[in-house]
């Protein structure tokens, strides 16, 4: 069934209007674990920002992408880049991704995929899989706070000082996630 879901998604997202490569990064404040408003344009005048927009904190592949974001994170500051992860989960959820994963990046909570939608990564989940995760004690309802059964496809992107997209990934496919090398090499193309 999850094959068969992952088809339909690819066959109905329009890949084409979400943020790509040299597209003008949407600004955004969401509030970040320890309650503290992040703002996009406060971050942009540190240096570039690493961008990536995940499921939650209940996909176990949303966590190997979250911890293996943090075991690069020492080269990304290195390359003086900000990591940033936004999911729709309420902000007492981000909060237990951050401490279950040992995250110390920013984990921001984009409650009704405001943020997410301006990117263009959202979509709703079938019914089927809704079901699936209801049977599975992950009914977004309770994780996100809203009836929507919405969900960004997971994407990253990385965002020089001037705002513009320089490297955008977005997978279809959840199980697929942009490797951390590739974003060091965008990272480092951006400093020469």
């Amino acid at each position: 069934m999850y094959e068969a879901k992952i088809e339909e998604l690819r066959a109905s997202f329009a890949e084409d209007k979400a943020i790509g490569v040299g597209d003008r990064a949407p600004g955004f404040a969401l509030p970040g674990i320890a309650g503290r408003q992040v703002v996009l344009e406060d971050l942009l005048r540190q240096g570039p920002v690493v961008l990536t927009f995940y499921r939650g904190g209940w996909c176990p592949y949303c966590n190997f992408q979250l911890r293996a974001y943090q075991a690069a994170l020492p080269q990304m500051v290195a390359l003086g880049a900000r990591l940033v992860a936004v999911s729709p989960q309420l902000p007492d959820n981000s909060l237990g991704t951050a401490e279950k994963n040992a995250l110390t990046f920013d984990v921001l909570s984009d409650v009704g995929n405001v943020v997410a939608r301006r990117y263009g990564l959202v979509y709703a989940l079938p019914h089927e899989l809704r079901e699936a995760l209801r049977s599975n004690d992950k009914a977004l309802s309770r994780i996100n706070g809203d009836e929507s059964w919405e969900l960004p496809v997971p994407a990253t992107y990385v965002i020089g000082e001037d705002g513009r997209v320089m490297l955008a990934s977005l997978h279809i496919d959840y199980r697929t996630r942009l490797d951390p090398e590739a974003i060091l090499a965008a990272l480092r193309t951006a400093r020469s």
